[in-house]
């Protein structure tokens, strides 16, 4: 094994040591690279990178002296330095000799500095490698020369190309142990030429590589004299970086902070994600559409402006894709956290309706018709997602039908917002067409997406204005308009108590309706079944129905299990504050079963009846529900009588 005390290539830079201000300000101003490296498992991914580092001197003394006891110790390649290991933290990956979680690491060379993904080989972890690759200029493909193209292979490919990485290195590696021979690389080459070419990759760089042995990392390597082209590591000094080419683009910038330190100042800060930005220039705010001149680019204060060498007060003439900002405008306009600001003259869309592709991300399967949060540069809105048009198998390329995605799978959905969302395809702008879907109970990222355009009727569907408004509805039936949604587990008396409520209501003259799970199934919802996606889409209609009753100045009454959280919350969202009432009719599973009227916890206990609330389908209590009853204690008729008591006291404090 290497004597780490008297090989120079672990001595670091000696700059470091003499003056580190010196060494900062000589790395300051180099670009950077992201990039990832993929491929199937124990394609050599870890050890690239653990060379890279080598080769690049970042590796400090005592890191190379753990590096030799591990390699002793846990190591895979005899009495050689396992280069792996460098990457490779976790305990489970030492052990096992793979990679489960995504690993950085960033490594500098006298031209460019670089940080790197490793990302895991194994299908389970396809939602990290997303995770890695979703910032990454380049992708590294790792392909084992002995084994040829794999399954991972195309799966990594694929996710590459469709989160929009142009870059692709395909890196055959392990040369050393096929004796370095041209056909089985000319080959392997040939092989991934014809799959690339099926999945939209027009362009990819070829190279024969050993990350073990260190050819054609750093320097063109004798072993293969029949490669002309670059070493690893040339090509990635020398290819270009998302910025540049973002920085040709239309300006945009997502607005993240207004910036108010004091009753004098007012900027917008936030990262340019496209295009370029002048004193003068002309910009829109979206999605207001407010217009305005930019009347000072601010930064933090103490240099001169790099581009023009003067300054020095914390203003630049000029700011580009990649900085980070802060501009104020000549005319004091409405602009907050989640508006974009934009060239006037070539604005980004806004619309409420897309089509996207959703990497599913989460082990609970996505429901179709729950509302997740959905999150686009610093805009967060609700969205809905429909059921999905189709799931693409990465193997095959084949699109199949179904009805929801689970983990790992790959999928092409509408979905909706609940207000517009300025955005770009993804396409043309990652940043403001990439977006992830985040679960409104446990706040986990469940999803991750990237638009594709919005929808036809986006644009042309709008808001029919009628004269007569909802105020005017109530004030001729001389009520408030209420939403009484009733949940609670089958055959704890939903049904039997708001139908009582309805007829106190009525026998006071208040105008309402009862919209009940089982009546509502007869018509409306007859194709729905009792799945936990058809038990969402179920309570989404219901709550739509019941906005639209509320319109009319109704005072509505629902009876519906509806054992998510997640839908009752979006129900209540459809609703103004206020009217929205939720009445948890509160029984124990024990004393519920034991009614069991319709017989259905029977047949579900027997196995007949699939996806039963309590049974082998769970039910969400609620935690802050305006009105409990506790049927243990409560008989029908008392509950009903609470209920319109609570329900009226509200209404006269409302008149």
């Amino acid at each position: 094994m290497t004597d780490v005390s008297t090989d120079p290539i672990y001595q670091t830079d000696a700059l470091i040591a003499q003056d580190i201000d010196a060494y900062l300000e000589t790395h300051q101003h180099k670009t950077m690279l992201r990039f990832i490296t993929c491929g199937s498992v124990d394609d050599g991914k870890s050890t690239l990178i653990g060379r890279l580092l080598y080769d690049s001197k970042m590796i400090f003394e005592d890191q190379l002296a753990a590096l030799e006891a591990d390699s002793k110790r846990v190591g895979t390649q005899g009495q050689e330095i396992d280069f792996a290991l460098l990457v490779d933290g976790l305990a489970a990956e030492r052990e096992q000799g793979i990679t489960i979680d995504v690993a950085y690491r960033f490594f500098a060379t006298e031209k460019r500095k670089f940080i790197v993904a490793d990302t895991p080989g194994h299908e389970q972890y396809t939602r990290n490698m997303v995770t890695g690759a979703s910032t990454a200029d380049l992708a590294v493909i790792l392909i084992d020369a002995r084994k040829g193209i794999l399954t991972q292979t195309r799966r990594h490919s694929y996710l590459a190309h469709l989160i929009g990485i142009r870059n692709i290195v395909l890196a055959v590696n392990k040369m050393d142990l096929v004796g370095y021979d041209q056909a089985v690389f000319d080959r392997i080459v040939a092989d991934y030429t014809d799959f690339a070419t099926s999945i939209g990759i027009t362009a990819f760089t070829p190279m024969p590589i050993s990350g073990f042995k260190g050819d054609n990392i750093t320097t063109p390597s004798a072993n293969t004299p029949w490669y002309t082209g670059p070493a690893l590591i040339e090509h990635l000094e020398t290819v270009e970086v998302n910025s540049a080419a973002d920085a040709e683009k239309p300006f945009r910038m997502p607005v993240q902070w207004v910036n108010r330190p004091n009753l004098d100042f007012r900027g917008f800060s936030g990262l340019i994600a496209t295009g370029s930005v002048k004193p003068g220039d002309a910009i829109r705010v979206l999605p207001s559409g407010k217009t305005s001149t930019v009347s000072r680019i601010v930064t933090m204060p103490g240099k001169a402006d790099p581009a023009s060498g003067i300054g020095g007060d914390g203003d630049l003439s000029e700011a580009v894709a990649g900085q980070s900002v802060t501009l104020t405008f000549a005319d004091e306009i409405d602009c907050s956290r989640g508006d974009v600001i934009a060239l006037a003259d070539n604005p980004p869309q806004a619309a409420d309706q897309f089509e996207a592709t959703i990497v599913w991300m989460d082990d609970e399967a996505m429901l179709p018709g729950r509302a997740y949060w959905l999150k686009t540069a610093t805009q967060t809105v609700s969205a809905t997602v429909q059921q999905p048009k189709y799931q693409v198998n990465v193997n095959t390329m084949e699109q199949l039908a179904a009805k929801t995605l689970e983990l790992n799978a790959i999928g092409v959905a509408n979905l909706s917002t609940d207000r517009g969302v300025v955005f770009e395809p993804y396409a043309d702008n990652r940043t403001l067409g990439g977006f992830i879907l985040i679960d409104k109970m446990t706040n986990a990222t469940v999803g991750a997406g990237m638009i594709h355009f919005a929808l036809r009727r986006a644009q042309n569907v709008h808001w029919q204005a009628t004269e007569i408004s909802r105020e005017a509805h109530a004030r001729q039936k001389g009520q408030q308009p209420r939403l009484l949604w009733f949940t609670g587990l089958s055959g704890s008396g939903k049904s039997t108590i708001a139908n009582l409520v309805e007829k106190k209501l009525h026998a006071m003259g208040r105008h309402s309706f009862l919209l009940d799970g089982d009546n509502v199934r007869h018509g409306l919802n007859k194709d729905l079944g009792f799945t936990d996606a058809d038990r969402v889409e179920n309570i989404r209609r219901v709550g739509e129905v019941a906005k639209l009753m509320t319109d009319a100045g109704l005072i509505v009454l629902t009876a519906f299990i509806s054992p998510f959280r997640a839908e009752r919350d979006m129900a209540r969202s459809m609703m103004p504050a206020g009217e929205f009432i939720e009445i948890f009719v509160d029984t124990p599973l024990a004393d519920a079963e034991a009614r069991d009227v319709k017989g259905l916890y029977k047949k579900a206990r027997a196995g007949t009846l699939a996806n039963f609330t309590g049974i082998d389908s769970p039910y969400e209590a609620p935690e802050r529900p305006e009105i409990r009853i506790d049927t243990t204690r409560t008989s029908p008729e008392d509950a009903a009588e609470q209920i319109v008591e609570r329900v009226l006291g509200i209404w006269s404090h409302d008149l």
